[in-house]
């Protein structure tokens, strides 16, 4: 699904990654966990397309090198990335952003796009099981909504636009136990052999939710240690010290 191979990411002087490598083989959950200023934000920014940055190597996504390529064509291809801080967008309704997004997507694919009929369907079909209210669809995109509520809104699109990668980018910040739990119930519910995640996050709380296959402990830029699902249980105890003095 996705092959990073001598990923150089940097910002004027500053390195931020430097031959970076890693591999998602398709239906694999990744998780990569890290302290604060260890670059993983800026690899899920470059991986989803965002401008700013320097950089060279390889990210090869469904047997193409994706360098260069803008955001927008990134998402048709279907890369979709959930942010940590989900912006405010005044003006924009929710159910114009969301039907807007899918039929771009749909239309990338060559598929028939969806009627208002059928989206207003489909959308309040998803938004349920996420808790969403309808009267939520109708209010300006994430103005005005709680942490939890914009979590929950960008899992929402996530299962409109079925991407086949997921980079889910600290979702779990600024949830509290019951948001977590039902972003983790619509992700989970998107996971198939022809689905893949990477999920980025401080902490081992979200992971007893979200079980992956990989851990990948990311320090300074680099990947210092792979491991299973219980290497997250590991972390939560001795924390990121023994792998920054390592460095």
């Amino acid at each position: 699904m996705l092959s990073i191979e001598k990923l150089n990411i940097s910002v004027g002087d500053k390195k931020i990654l430097e031959d970076f490598n890693l591999k998602i083989g398709k239906g694999e959950v990744h998780a990569i966990m890290g302290p604060n200023g260890s670059g993983k934000s800026t690899l899920s920014y470059v991986l989803a397309g965002k401008d700013g940055y320097e950089v060279d190597g390889k990210i090869i996504f469904k047997n193409e090198n994706i360098i260069g390529l803008p955001a927008d064509a990134r998402a048709q291809k279907g890369i979709f990335l959930a942010f940590q801080y989900p912006i405010e967008i005044p003006g924009v309704f929710m159910n114009n952003f969301l039907k807007t997004s899918l039929n771009a997507v749909k239309k990338a694919k060559g598929q028939k796009e969806v009627d208002v009929v059928e989206f207003l369907s489909l959308v309040k079909q998803h938004a349920k099981k996420l808790g969403i209210k309808d009267e939520q669809l109708g209010r300006a995109l994430n103005v005005g909504f709680s942490g939890g509520e914009k979590k929950r809104n960008e899992v929402l699109q996530m299962s409109l636009l079925e991407p086949d990668l997921a980079i889910l980018d600290e979702t779990d910040s600024g949830l509290d136990i019951d948001a977590l739990k039902i972003v983790a119930d619509g992700v989970n519910a998107l996971r198939s052999p022809n689905r893949s995640f990477l999920i980025i996050t401080h902490y081992q709380r979200l992971l007893d939710y979200i079980k992956p296959d990989f851990v990948h402990v990311m320090v300074n830029g680099s990947i210092v240690k792979t491991g299973c699902s219980k290497l997250a249980q590991e972390l939560d105890k001795i924390g990121y010290k023994e792998f920054q003095k390592a460095i």
